[in-house]
């Protein structure tokens, strides 16, 4: 049985390493390709994107892997590359407005239809985002489902998708950088961030005072300083990138006086 376990865990490696592997592959030949008919792509948001699947590669395959299965310390590590740092540089790196450019203009129209339904309105929305992100981290923590995940390969997976794509959802919402199905005020997201942080520390602080079932208090008392204090960082940047866009949006914007009219 135990074979069996460990065969699925290397076969699942492979297959999130191969996966990894073709997404930067697949990114670099749509930018090179598409530099001939439309305008360089910055090289910067190469660099963002290769960082960015590198950091979901190191939480998902390899030593921080393993040990994450074993400690609390290292599952806030990945909890924090996937759920914050690693949807954070790869929404900085334009994914979706990649994909645009390299789809032809028909397949691009029939593209931007499905990014303005309804369902994607839904969950892009900043409070239902937040929802999923920071309330999704709250049931895994205060109940039973964090202990349940370690018993089952299937459920351990689920729930670092779940982590990843609610990060990435959550971080799309606030920031617009990439192309986004529905732009709501800055008024608007700036109170659903304030809250979204706010959850995240308080969360951390209930880690640690309660730890999560079968967790041992120092574990969780390290894990939850991790969570804490390594989370300040890639909020901190977050806000930075929010506020930059709201200044500039409100910005003046001074004309030269020599050509008014």
């Amino acid at each position: 049985m135990h074979s069996h376990v460990q065969a699925a865990g290397t076969s699942f490696e492979v297959i999130v390493t191969l996966l990894l592997i073709s997404m930067i592959f697949l990114y670099l030949l749509a930018a090179i390709s598409t530099n001939r008919k439309y305008k360089k792509w910055p090289v910067y948001r190469f660099v963002f994107w290769i960082v960015g699947v590198f950091s979901v590669g190191i939480a998902m395959v390899g030593p921080l892997a393993e040990f994450a299965h074993i400690n609390f310390k290292g599952h806030m590590i990945t909890h924090l590359l996937l759920g914050m740092l690693a949807p954070l540089l790869l929404l900085l790196a334009t994914p979706m407005a990649l994909l645009l450019r390299t789809l032809k203009v028909s397949t691009a129209r029939k593209l931007t239809r499905v990014l303005k339904s309804r369902l994607l309105h839904f969950f892009t929305n900043p409070l239902t985002a937040t929802a999923l992100n920071i309330g999704g981290l709250y049931i895994l923590y205060t109940t039973d489902l964090y202990m349940l995940m370690h018993q089952s390969l299937v459920l351990y997976r689920l729930i670092h998708l779940h982590v990843f794509l609610a990060g990435y959802l959550f971080t799309l919402s606030i920031i617009y950088v990439d192309v986004t199905p529905r732009r709501y005020s800055y008024m608007y997201r700036a109170v659903v961030l304030i809250l979204a942080l706010a959850g995240h520390k308080i969360l951390s602080k209930y880690i640690y005072a309660n730890p999560p079932k079968g967790v041992p208090r120092t574990d969780a008392e390290a894990g939850s300083m991790l969570m804490y204090y390594g989370g300040d960082i890639i909020e901190l940047a977050l806000i930075i990138l929010f506020c930059y866009q709201w200044y500039k949006s409100t910005a003046p914007r001074f004309t030269n006086p020599l050509y008014r009219t």
